[in-house]
């Protein structure tokens, strides 16, 4: 019987462990980038952002990250 239980713990932590390996590796759950500009809805330049509440948002061109940064939750409510 302890030999069984040890067996079942076993697998049970294998599985665990596979489990924690795929979800690591698995692109669907990491975040993906913001792709489209809040304010003209471009495709956005990764080396255009602005740090809002924590997150970084992306723009387009600098006169999109401008006009965020004088009214960001008129174009955040624009994004939803």
């Amino acid at each position: 019987m302890e030999k069984m239980i040890k067996v079942v713990l076993g697998l049970i932590l294998a599985v665990i462990v596979t489990g924690t390996c795929i979800a690591a590796d698995n692109p669907a759950q990491k975040k993906q980038p913001q792709a489209v500009c809040p304010v003209m809805g471009g495709k956005t330049n990764k080396n255009l952002s602005v740090d809002y509440n924590g997150q970084q948002v992306y723009f387009c061109c600098p006169p999109c990250r401008e006009a965020f940064k004088k009214d960001p939750e008129k174009y955040l409510k624009k994004s939803q």
